[in-house]
């Protein structure tokens, strides 16, 4: 038994889960509500400079090390892809792709416009494998949790990433899919919440992804139709009314074991972040940039204090095991 177990522990690699993807997200997310700081509010440049960097070895390490995971451990890559909870992870790694495009527009066109084409062929991938994946297995209610809005908020950040790229007409498809089945499955993952068994605590930061379509959605509306109309009011609300909701639910949250789903808190966040500064740089609205500044300080110490539980976990070799 206690070799078996110095075995499991050596092997790190064979159980690096596609959940680290998720670690690329929220410091992507962050590098992008300081950019977005630095242009709107005259935030030092700096900060961004150096969260860019931070940003890019992060995701350059862990595509690297699952790249290698899925040449020797095949089939455990095979099994992550066909578990009913762990294939929604794989859309992050997509996702990464597209943040990496906006976080690299400023700065490199060639490498923004490469990273948006890899990560828009991946995010199409991953939306059809992922949702007739859905329609051919015979899923329970209990599979069904917040992080099945990964694959779908993937779409809505095509037209984020993509603007000026390319034609809108091609944004507007994925728009379209994204905000279609982002109705559909609030439906399913609240009915899922409310009347069966609560989600088991790994997954409860997941709940913070509930965030994440309303506000993608309205970066993207406004992106794609320049236009602060009434749907762009009423998602950018709701992208409001979640985070209040989750911020009232703290409780929930506090005494949580570390999990690396703690990443969930994060991108998020960002995200909703990032749709409040756009909101005060529209409208000129006092309170969207009380919101904004609160939100700024709200995501940096939420991804600190996850980077370094991650860290303290990655030291104790309590991460990359298998579960």
């Amino acid at each position: 038994m206690e070799q078996e177990c110095k075995t499991v522990q050596s092997n790190r690699l064979q159980f690096f889960p596609i959940m680290m993807f998720a670690v690329v997200m929220g410091f992507s997310g962050l590098t992008i509500v300081y950019q977005s700081a630095h242009e709107i509010f005259g935030f030092s440049l700096w900060i961004s400079n150096i969260l860019v960097l931070i940003d890019t070895v992060l995701f350059l390490l862990i595509l690297s090390l699952y790249i290698l995971k899925i040449i020797k451990y095949f089939d455990e890559v095979k099994s992550e892809f066909n578990h009913p909870v762990r294939i929604n992870f794989f859309a992050a790694s997509a996702i990464s792709f597209l943040l990496i495009a906006i976080v690299y527009r400023p700065i490199s066109e060639e490498v923004a416009f490469l990273s948006f084409i890899v990560g828009v062929a991946m995010q199409t991938f991953f939306t059809f494998y992922t949702i007739s994946f859905w329609i051919n297995r015979n899923l329970e209610i209990m599979h069904s949790n917040p992080a099945w809005f990964i694959p779908i908020v993937g779409n809505v950040l095509v037209p984020v990433a993509g603007i000026k790229m390319v034609s809108n007409d091609f944004l507007i498809y994925y728009f379209a899919i994204g905000i279609f089945f982002w109705i559909i499955l609030t439906a399913i993952v609240i009915n899922r919440i409310i009347f069966h068994h609560q989600l088991a605590s790994k997954f409860m930061p997941t709940l913070f992804i509930f965030i994440a379509p309303p506000a993608i959605g309205f970066i993207a509306y406004i992106n794609l139709f320049e236009s602060y109309d009434a749907f762009a009011k009423m998602i950018f609300n709701l992208g409001i009314f979640f985070t209040f909701l989750i911020f009232f639910m703290y409780k929930n949250f506090i005494k949580l074991k570390f999990f690396i789903s703690w990443w969930a808190f994060t991108f998020p966040l960002a995200a909703m972040t990032i749709a409040a500064m756009l909101a005060y740089k529209i409208t000129k609205i006092l309170v969207y940039q009380y919101l904004a500044y609160f939100l700024i300080v709200v995501t940096t110490l939420v991804v600190l204090v996850v980077t370094i539980k991650t860290l303290q976990h990655i030291f104790k070799k309590e991460i990359c095991i298998q579960e």
